[in-house]
C-alpha cells in the first residue's frame, strides 16, 4: 500500500472513531482482550471463530460435528517451545571421497 493511501485510510479511521466515540485506549483494550482470548483458544474455525473448550460448545462447532467433522480438525496446534538440537553426528566411514585429494582440499574464501 502506498503511503498516501495509508495516510488516507488512517484519517478515515480516526474520523469514524471520533464520530462513534471510540478512543484509542478503547481500541488498545479491545486488541489486548482479543489477544488474551486468542491465547486461550483451543479450537478455531476456518473463519477465525474461536472456542476455549469451556462452557457451551459454539454453534459453528456443533454444526461441523453434526456434518461429520471431528473436533480435532479444529484443534489449535500449539507450538512446542523450541529445543536446540545438538548437531547431528556425521558418519564419515561411508564418505566416497575419504582419503582422496578432494577430501583434503580446503575451499578458498576470498
Amino acid at each position: 500500500m502506498d503511503e498516501r493511501k495509508r495516510d488516507s485510510m488512517i484519517a478515515y479511521l480516526r474520523r469514524r472513531m471520533s464520530e462513534v466515540g471510540i478512543e484509542l485506549d478503547d481500541l488498545a483494550a479491545a486488541i489486548a482482550e482479543d489477544k488474551i482470548k486468542e491465547k486461550d483458544a483451543r479450537y478455531r474455525s476456518a473463519t477465525g471463530e474461536i472456542w476455549s473448550g469451556e462452557g457451551e460448545m459454539p454453534q459453528w462447532l456443533k454444526q461441523a460435528i453434526s456434518a461429520g467433522q471431528s473436533t480435532e480438525h479444529f484443534a489449535v496446534k500449539r507450538m512446542a517451545p523450541s529445543i536446540i538440537e545438538a548437531p547431528a553426528t556425521i558418519d564419515w566411514s561411508q564418505d566416497p571421497f575419504a582419503g582422496s585429494r578432494l577430501a583434503a582440499v580446503q575451499p578458498s574464501h576470498r
